[in-house]
């Protein structure tokens, strides 16, 4: 099965006046639909874009894996396990929130910053904080923590990409334009949500870059 979720779709959010402007892809905050609570691992999938000097003063976190991509700009971190960084482009931050750790996400910069954020769940709650952040990433990066895996593909125009066969499969496009099986175009912002253990192509219209969660069930070790 495929959901496709347009960018015009998403929740707004965020603080305008503020220079923080959100687009949610899933119940966020206030923001509260029984159907779209999580998909797969996947609680959130925030487009974030902050003013030059916005940012989220220090809030906490637990029991969440948060992981951000940088599209535009560059993200200042600083959190409450001594972490103190500059993510910018291409680059991947993971912050493993455990039982509990506080951040501060700014622009520090005098350009735009736009980040996509995404939370998933982790397969144990609890544990110390982890942080780390993987400069320039092309290919894969695994998030064993909540049995997943995310793709960072950049199909050129005309060239093709494998969509992984898993339980569950979050596709969101950052930038160009790409089809997926069956003739679904996609443009920036736009994501599709698929089930079922099927594989998959999609088919780069303009030159892209497309975020791909591959993801298991995390029901089927209930018994």
């Amino acid at each position: 099965m495929t959901r496709i979720q347009r960018a015009d779709e998403r929740y707004p959010g965020g603080d305008p006046a503020a220079g923080i402007e959100t687009r949610h892809a899933l119940s966020f905050g206030s923001h509260y639909d029984p159907d779209n609570l999580r998909f797969g691992a996947l609680l959130a999938c925030n487009e974030e874009r902050l003013a030059p000097g916005a940012g989220f003063d220090e809030h906490p976190h637990s029991h969440t894996e948060i992981v951000t991509w940088v599209v535009e700009g560059e993200l200042t971190h600083h959190d409450t396990a001594g972490h103190t960084t500059v993510v910018r482009p291409g680059d991947l931050q993971r912050l493993g929130s455990a039982g509990g750790v506080r951040h501060v996400e700014r622009n520090d910069a005098d350009v735009p910053l736009v980040f996509v954020q995404m939370w998933l769940a982790p397969l144990v709650p609890g544990g110390e904080p982890a942080y780390e952040v993987v400069r320039g990433l092309d290919g894969a990066y695994d998030l064993p923590a909540a049995d997943a895996r995310l793709h960072v593909l950049r199909p050129a125009a005309g060239e093709s990409a494998p969509v992984p066969a898993a339980d569950f499969v979050y596709v969101h496009v950052v930038r160009g334009t790409v089809r997926l099986d069956g003739g679904t175009d996609l443009g920036p912002g736009d994501a599709a949500r698929l089930t079922g253990p099927a594989e998959g192509t999609l088919v780069a219209t303009a030159d892209a870059e497309v975020l791909v969660w591959e993801m298991r069930d995390w029901r089927k070790g209930l018994g």
